[in-house]
């Protein structure tokens, strides 16, 4: 074991540290056969236009209704998660099929909002 003296916030503190392994050669790893996917946004799509809410949280404003052309990037609706308004984009440009929420709406990770075809 080692003795270390360590200062945090001007509070001086003593700690032992213990080496369990002296393994100093690195471990060969296999590279990845793809780059990781990128991180989807709010209004990630799923299966024939399904729009699924990211997260937990509540509807607060639902500004689209069925039947409604829309355009890539348009907010559909707002989502409160955590104190933080969310907004739902459409992905693409299209109609609304159907909207499965409404304002004051609980909804989970993964619930369909609406659809856009």
């Amino acid at each position: 074991m080692k003795k270390y003296k360590v200062i945090a916030n001007g509070v001086e503190y003593e700690v032992l540290i213990e080496l369990l392994s002296d393994d100093t050669a690195p471990v060969p790893q296999s590279a990845p056969e793809k780059a990781p996917e990128a991180e989807k946004p709010a209004a990630a799509s799923a299966g024939e236009g399904a729009i699924k809410a990211p997260l937990t949280g509540t509807i607060t404003s639902v500004n689209v209704k069925a039947g409604d052309a829309v355009k890539k990037g348009q907010v559909l609706m707002i989502l409160e998660a955590m104190k933080m308004e969310n907004e739902i984009l459409a992905p693409s440009d299209g109609k609304v099929v159907s909207v499965s929420v409404s304002a004051g709406k609980q909804v989970d990770a993964g619930d369909v909002l609406c659809v856009v075809g």
